[in-house]
């Protein structure tokens, strides 16, 4: 669980998350706050003796169909809330990824703590949005050990911050969540994927952009050059697959796909995969399954749609592997471990080239994620509204520290 040397303290309650948080901040402890630990490679090493284990913190307290409304605790596994939306035909709109396989570890052990805390999203992110675009509500514990409740079901937030949503990709460094309230939305009823072959990266994109430009209401678009493609269910044959995801109702849905279908004729045919098979397929790109299997560092590129294949060529000739989601704007790049440092700043000229992004290491060893900066460094102005939030929120640096930036 913890690589800590300490305590791990493992609170019931949210009285329990306090009274340690309290604890802590009047001894000027640091805490490593965490679940299971399926994202525990993202950022730098936590700087902290003792840990703040919510996998104690479980259950679902509040669940409406009728309102579409879900309220857990924080340490309450993403898998038990899906499949108890699952079995009301309703789901977590922004598809949230499961990061264990890319660490390591087993899947269906993130929590919803973690999913808001890091602002999870997955390939439905183009149309839904991610985790905060869904927060109604949190309850949590303050560096100062102070419970506070914002957002939708709770008492009226009168900071002047929407506190519900700037918690969200915290990583844990502002505040511990003990309780999340989140919009959920009815289930499609039939999804079907076209996929079409042998496109190169930049005849995909084009593809992708072009897909996401009509009226056909796409709700996934990937690509995955050849030899990556044979990892994931369905595309054995290994040669590069662009993916297009159409969802809704039966008859809409075998409409679009004659549309799109049409509409690529000229650059390709398009397969379908429908059901269960599609599902499954989406699965894999949500989690970025064709790297599950290797320790290599592994970075997550948010660039604008059309600059994804601009920052790969930057990379040419240092063996890397990569694939793309959200129409291109979001690039999966595996490295070698013997360019780590080059490539982190290969990667992060590119992004400056195409006009600005973000690079995130999802996965590193503690030496390079120390030795690289893991978040994308902020502009000035930002880093210093950063450090005011957290001398408010969290103002001896016991939550932990040293996570996003070094000193904070």
């Amino acid at each position: 669980m913890s690589e800590t040397s300490g305590t791990a303290f493992r609170p019931e309650s949210a009285e329990g998350v306090r009274e340690v948080v309290a604890w802590a901040a009047a001894e000027e402890r640091p805490l490593e706050v965490l679940g299971h630990g399926t994202k525990r490679t993202v950022g730098r090493p936590v700087q902290a003796e003792h840990a703040l284990d919510l996998t104690s913190l479980t259950g679902v307290t509040l669940y409406e169909p009728e309102e579409l409304v879900l309220s857990a605790r924080a340490g309450t596994p993403i898998a038990q809330i899906e499949a108890l939306l699952a079995g009301r035909g309703q789901e977590l709109p922004f598809e949230p990824m499961d990061h264990g396989p890319l660490g390591g570890g087993a899947a269906g052990r993130g929590t919803v703590g973690g999913v808001v805390a890091a602002n999870v999203g997955g390939p439905r992110r183009i149309k839904a949005g991610a985790a905060r675009d869904h927060v109604l509500g949190v309850a949590a514990v303050s560096g100062r050990g102070e419970i506070f409740k914002a957002g939708g079901r709770v008492v009226k937030n009168v900071t002047g911050y929407d506190l519900s949503r700037g918690l969200a990709g915290s990583w844990g460094t502002l505040a511990v969540l003990t309780d999340v309230t989140l919009k959920v939305l009815p289930r499609a009823e039939a999804a079907t994927t076209l996929v079409l072959e042998r496109l190169a990266d930049d005849d995909a994109v084009r593809a992708l952009a072009a897909a996401m430009g009509s009226p056909y209401e796409v709700s996934g678009a990937a690509h995955l050059p050849a030899g990556l493609a044979g990892d994931l269910p369905g595309l054995g044959h290994g040669r590069a697959a662009t993916l297009i995801r159409l969802e809704g109702f039966e008859p809409s849905v075998a409409y679009r796909a004659e549309r799109l279908a049409g509409l690529f004729a000229d650059v390709a045919p398009a397969e379908r995969v429908s059901g269960e098979a599609s599902a499954a397929l989406w699965r894999a790109v949500r989690d970025a399954m064709p790297f599950a299997a290797s320790a290599r560092p592994l970075w997550r590129v948010s660039v604008a749609p059309t600059a994804g294949p601009a920052v790969v060529s930057a990379l040419a000739g240092r063996s890397v592997r990569h694939f793309y989601d959200w129409s291109g704007g979001l690039v999966w790049i595996e490295v070698p471990d013997e360019a780590d440092d080059a490539c982190a700043g290969l990667i992060r000229t590119a992004i400056e080239a195409a006009g600005g992004g973000h690079a995130t290491l999802v996965r590193g060893s503690a030496a390079l994620r120390t030795a690289v900066p893991p978040f994308q460094p902020q502009p000035a102005a930002l880093a210093a509204l950063s450090r005011r939030l957290k001398e408010q929120f969290d103002p001896n640096g016991i939550l932990n520290p040293g996570r996003m930036a070094a000193g904070q």
